[in-house]
């Protein structure tokens, strides 16, 4: 037990370490710093600590099962969020005494905010840096795998049609799913893989490898700037239930199904520390492009990534 603590010390340390500062530096550096930031870890960053974390992946086993948890876990989060929505509607329909969670009936607007904040997960810019710092990166393919045939796919295919639905933007939604195929990450992710076996003279792999752990430094810099940008926190309420949805009862639920389906250690923390975290910020952009209820967008993504402090321990003790 004391080493569990240990280990929990350090990660905190290094995810806090990271957010924190980019909280301070994002509070006094001009507001586009982020956004440039943002764009440098797009396009070049995370592309190339993919292709590196991949030379030293293990991608044997049943890896491909990564992607399709994240798709059960996707459309979980999704159906519960329907059932939840529902049975909020019926509350206001019949209007019982049963506590509701929306000040008033739910618009379109909040309902698709709700659902994408239950289903997308920050896979990529905190979820690879929690893999990365639990299991090193012997099982990191299975996070990247998850992240980019799952989490990716579902924001930018099935999330575009659910901001699409719900939402008023007029933007096409099919030039928007078009995005994820742009996604510089999953060509490097199919360079990697061919890339991963070729021989690099040690000054070269050792500079290779440091750059791809600065870019999970920065990572954790760009989540604290882009916090200390967030405003508001109204809808409390419903953000905390999709919350509920998202980092609680659907990886509890999968990550007990998949364990009797035999996958255990490692690979199993990562795919439920994967499940486990707060919305992505994708979905922020969908919100904005189709004019969503920003307010329950952003309340998520900011108690999600606090709350991500706690569920973490309750993840490692369950499946670490």
């Amino acid at each position: 037990m004391n080493a569990f603590f240990i280990e929990l010390f350090f990660l905190y340390g290094k995810l806090a370490g990271g957010v924190v500062l980019g909280w301070i530096l994002g509070r006094f550096l001009p507001n586009n710093t982020a956004a440039f930031l943002g764009k440098f870890l797009f396009w070049v960053g995370v592309p190339v600590s993919v292709v590196a974390f991949l030379r030293h992946a293990d991608l044997s086993g049943s890896i491909w099962l990564a992607a399709v948890v994240a798709w059960v876990a996707i459309f979980l989060g999704w159906g519960l969020g329907i059932l939840w929505l529902k049975i909020e509607g019926l509350k206001f329909q019949k209007k019982t005494s049963i506590p509701t969670f929306f000040a008033s009936p739910p618009s379109k607007l909040s309902q698709g905010s709700f659902l994408l904040t239950a289903m997308v997960g920050n896979t990529g810019y905190l979820g690879y840096p929690v893999a990365l710092a639990l299991v090193g990166q012997k099982y990191f393919a299975w996070a990247l795998f998850y992240d980019l045939l799952g989490t990716m796919f579902g924001a930018y295919g099935l999330g575009v049609v659910i901001a699409a639905r719900y939402g008023t933007g007029l933007k096409n939604p099919v030039s928007l799913g078009l995005e994820m195929f742009y996604n510089p990450t999953l060509w490097s992710f199919a360079f990697g893989l061919l890339f991963r076996n070729v021989f690099l003279p040690s000054f070269w792999e050792e500079s290779l490898q440091f750059f791809a752990w600065f870019i999970v430094a920065l990572s954790l810099i760009l989540i604290g700037m882009r916090l200390s940008q967030l405003s508001s926190w109204r809808s409390l309420k419903p953000a905390c239930i999709s919350l509920l949805i998202k980092m609680i009862i659907v990886p509890l639920i999968v990550g007990v199904f998949i364990s009797f389906l035999g996958i255990s250690g490692s690979p199993l923390l990562v795919i439920v520390l994967q499940m486990a975290m707060p919305p992505a910020f994708a979905t922020l952009v969908l919100a904005e492009t189709y004019n969503l209820d920003r307010e329950l967008t952003v309340t998520a993504l900011a108690i999600g990534s606090v709350g991500l402090l706690f569920t973490l321990p309750v993840w490692l003790w369950l499946f670490g």
